[in-house]
């Protein structure tokens, strides 16, 4: 089952795919998982882009939260893309 807006509870970092997007809870800032760092973290990156950080307390977001997320076109693909 997602979690809702409210569950505020940590998942192991290692459970989140590489490219999904998650919330640092300890930051309460939200980001793309980059990548794994041991079993206890993960690296997460802006959603806008930007400088990664190391997130140990994280969550996916819910589809409500990814709904909301800018969007940047990419005219070399013809996509729209996060």
């Amino acid at each position: 089952m997602a979690p809702t807006e409210r569950d505020q509870t940590a998942m192991p970092p290692k459970s989140l795919a590489v490219g999904s997007f998650a919330k640092d809870l300890e930051r309460n800032k939200d980001g793309r998982v980059m990548g794994h760092l041991g079993a206890d973290r993960v690296q997460l990156r802006p959603i806008g882009g930007g400088t990664e950080w190391d997130a140990f307390k994280v969550r996916p977001l819910t589809e409500s939260e990814q709904s909301r997320l800018p969007l940047k076109p990419n005219a070399a693909a013809g996509k729209v893309v996060l």
